[in-house]
């Protein structure tokens, strides 16, 4: 899953786009086709949250770890070469999962349960909250991937130092995050980025879904500094590539040790 020599550059690819409300086959299609028109060559390819369905709370569309979904994460990951990110519906063991997959080349996968669930909407009636996060190995980097309404709980998302390492290189974010709280999503991204002295991706949708919510997509990538890096364009549908630096990520923490001094703490359960 983990190449034994680090990439010094990571190339990032945001796929900002709408989704169909409920529609699994025309999700698919429609990312079959996005990903089809990607030229440049990638690491890793980053997909909104609830890619296949929209951001529903109906558990009649959720899919088992066997469904169309994660087989097409699988064929995205093998023909791209790169591991693929995005999160769907999960039914498993009698319980209902907002969980982000992610997909290695060679077809084998690591898993992530939105922890926090959102609480203005039905989400947090139907699904069932996950209770740890994760660290997917990738080409030498270390990346933590968390889903949506994650980005708004800093403890859970934060860096650790020990050692003379950091637990993990690049924080992800895949993302429903409606227009009317855009402000916070373009401040927290940078927040967290700045905070846990990590490169930060997040991808957002764009368009109107089934609940009449409008989304404004401003997916981005972000370095340590804070900086934004990529962007993607308010209310359009686009692909976002952007690349992140191992010599630039491992300078900036030199330059700024401020993990050192980072406070020691443990989640309660």
């Amino acid at each position: 899953m983990n190449s034994t020599r680090p990439t010094e550059i990571l190339r990032i690819t945001l796929i900002q786009s709408g989704l169909f409300w409920e529609n699994i086959d025309q999700n698919l299609s429609a990312f079959a086709d996005l990903m089809d028109g990607i030229t440049q060559e990638t690491d890793l390819i980053l997909l909104p949250e609830t890619f296949s369905t929209g951001f529903t709370s109906n558990p009649g569309f959720a899919e088992t770890m066997n469904g169309k979904a994660v087989q097409f994460l699988r064929n995205a990951a093998g023909a791209h070469q790169c591991l693929v990110c995005g999160s769907i519906i999960i039914s498993q063991d009698g319980k209902n999962h907002n969980r982000l997959i992610c997909m290695f080349p060679d077809g084998n996968y690591l898993t992530y349960d939105k922890r926090h669930l959102f609480r203005l909407s039905k989400e947090v009636e139907v699904f069932t909250p996950g209770q740890k996060t994760i660290i997917v190995p990738w080409k030498g980097w270390n990346i933590m991937p968390l889903v949506c309404y994650d980005l708004r709980f800093p403890v859970w998302s934060r860096n650790s130092y020990q050692d003379g390492a950091y637990r993990y290189d690049l924080l992800l974010y895949t993302a429903n995050w409606p227009v009317g709280r855009a402000e916070a999503w373009k401040a927290l991204l940078v927040a967290r980025a700045m905070e846990n002295q990590a490169f930060v991706a997040g991808i957002n949708r764009v368009g109107e879904d089934g609940n009449g919510l409008v989304y404004a997509g401003e997916s981005m990538v972000v370095d340590p500094s804070g900086s934004i890096t990529g962007f993607g364009e308010k209310n359009t549908e686009m692909v976002v590539q952007a690349s992140v630096s191992m010599t630039a990520l491992k300078n900036h923490r030199e330059s700024f040790p401020f993990g050192q001094d980072w406070d020691r703490f443990q989640l309660l359960p």
